[in-house]
């Protein structure tokens, strides 16, 4: 009984000790080895507190100093005092020039003084002219500005804050930057909801409608031709210009439906819930284009895809099979023989197709844009086509109806909101319809009388629209017209894609299978030849 407890001490003694003491060793080794780095970043740790503690302290004197001293901040020395501070503030932030420069952009400002006075009147039509001028930042600035007289232009930029050192016009500066150029500023649809969104807020905010712009203006002042749209509708307002007026002048930047729409809101005083609405408005059709893109999107990046394995299999992998066939004095099939005689062809006349195919693209793409004719047959027979036809359909019912709604809540007239209709579609079927509609209005029939029996208006669109009609209450029938079309618009397209997925993938395993199977089949043929 005495052995038991020699044997554990022994036990451990030998195991237990050993791994002991190795962890204390391991312990005070590291504990050494990080102490003196505790102590280094501990000194300087107190440096940075003292330091910090007495920059607080000093800044609690100085508010305290400050806060005791407020009182005679209205006396004219406190005031003179303060004023003399902001001058020097704002001397800082001004980039300072050498007085060769300054003497340089004196002369120029000087120049323009002079041809300011001697400028003769004001012209009846819109002019551009191109400045430079020194921003508020203190940086020069290079842009372009439309208005009947130098004059006005360098009022309104230095009313803006800016330092104006030249201003010029020409036909050469006309046809370069005036708004029939090629320059102009197209606003997206994704613009339109941000302009529309952050405007709509501002007025909620009561910031006036001038000053909103210039907010807006300096937001996308990084695109220099949107900031010229702003600059022009800035400078018509503060000419006393509508709002609507202004928009409308700038060269068919914005669509004529907004434009209609905000003259509308000024006639009711509603500006702020239509800016909503047609951000609104814009949201959804900006959607449906990209459920388009979305949906066209795959089916084109495989078609392109099956189109260049083809092409690189028939040009560069069929001649090297081609040419051990011919040494081996293999018999080939019709099948074979024809995959063999397109490669060819292929290979011999690749830049002529290439060629050939372009040109009828950019044919096709011409003459659908500019031709009316054939744009309305190509549109016609697309319509016609099984699936295409109910997406096109869907579409364009769902922009109508959600269009013709807006124009009614918004109490424009039918016979103008109908007129906008024709001029927002690029489909020339409905522009027919619209057409046929505003006659009927002006013969005392009804709406729906252009819609009845049509082929590319959807029976439960022309019910939908008596009912509105006959209940008067054809702006409300409308917007669920176009839910409904959304609705059914989004559906098809899903529906779409999954047809798609597989079928290409079908068509791309048949075709590169048969190609497969075209070269291998005569080896087969040789195989059996050896055996």
């Amino acid at each position: 009984m005495k052995n038991k407890p020699k044997k554990s001490n022994n036990l451990f003694k030998i195991f237990y000790l050993p791994f002991m003491y190795f962890f204390l060793g391991c312990y005070y080794v590291l504990y050494g080895m990080i102490y003196p780095f505790r102590i280094f970043f501990k000194i300087i740790g107190d440096s940075i507190f003292k330091i910090y503690t007495k920059n607080k302290k000093k800044q609690i004197d100085i508010q305290e100093i400050a806060s005791n001293e407020s009182i005679n901040l209205a006396t004219e020395k406190g005031q003179t005092i303060i004023e003399h501070i902001d001058e020097i503030k704002t001397e800082e932030k001004k980039p300072r020039l050498s007085k060769r420069k300054q003497a340089k952009e004196d002369a120029i400002r000087n120049q323009l003084i002079n041809s300011l006075q001697e400028e003769t009147g004001r012209s009846d039509t819109p002019l551009t002219f191109r400045y430079t001028a020194i921003n508020n930042e203190g940086k020069k600035e290079i842009n372009t500005f439309i208005a009947f007289s130098k004059m006005e232009v360098y009022t309104y930029l230095e009313n803006e804050g800016y330092i104006v050192l030249k201003i010029e016009t020409s036909k050469l500066i006309e046809l370069l930057y005036g708004p029939t150029s090629f320059n102009s500023a197209k606003f997206k649809n994704k613009d339109l909801i941000f302009w529309l969104t952050q405007l709509s807020t501002y007025i909620k905010s009561g910031i006036p409608l001038t000053d909103s712009m210039r907010i807006l203006g300096k937001q996308m002042s990084k695109d220099a031709s949107k900031k010229r749209v702003f600059d022009s509708i800035i400078y018509y307002l503060t000419l006393g210009e509508a709002f609507s007026s202004a928009l409308e002048k700038q060269n068919n930047i914005f669509p004529q439906l907004l434009i209609n729409m905000i003259k509308a809101a000024e006639a009711t005083g509603e500006l702020e819930a239509t800016l909503d609405d047609m951000a609104l408005y814009y949201t959804d059709i900006e959607t449906t284009r990209k459920q388009m893109v979305s949906a066209m999107s795959y089916p084109t990046i495989i078609m392109v895809f099956s189109i260049g394995v083809v092409a690189f299999i028939l040009v560069y992998v069929i001649p090297k099979f081609q040419d051990v066939y011919a040494q081996a004095g293999a018999d080939l099939n019709s099948f074979t023989a024809g995959i063999i005689v397109a490669s060819n062809f292929l290979s011999n006349n690749i830049l002529y197709i290439l060629l050939i195919t372009t040109t009828i693209i950019l044919s096709i793409i011409l003459l659908y844009r500019k031709v009316k004719a054939f744009r309305h047959q190509a549109q016609k027979l697309l319509m016609k086509l099984p699936l295409i036809s109910k997406i096109i359909i869907y579409k364009e019912m769902n922009i109508f109806a959600k269009t013709f709604s807006s124009l009614l809540k918004n109490n424009v007239f039918i016979t103008e909101s109908i007129s906008i209709l024709t001029n927002i579609t690029t489909n020339e079927i409905y522009k027919e319809i619209m057409i046929n509609t505003i006659d009927n209005i002006a013969k005392g029939e009804k709406i729906s009388q252009a819609f009845k029996n049509h082929w590319a208006v959807p029976d439960v669109a022309y019910y939908m629209i008596v009912t509105g009609e006959s209940t008067g209450e054809l702006a409300d029938m409308m917007s669920k017209v176009a839910d409904y079309y959304q609705t059914s618009h989004k559906s098809i397209i899903n529906s779409m894609k999954s047809f798609i997925e597989p079928a290409m993938i079908i068509f791309l395993a048949v075709v590169v299978g048969g190609i497969v199977m075209a070269v291998i089949l005569p080896m087969f043929g040789l195989y059996q030849e050896i055996q």
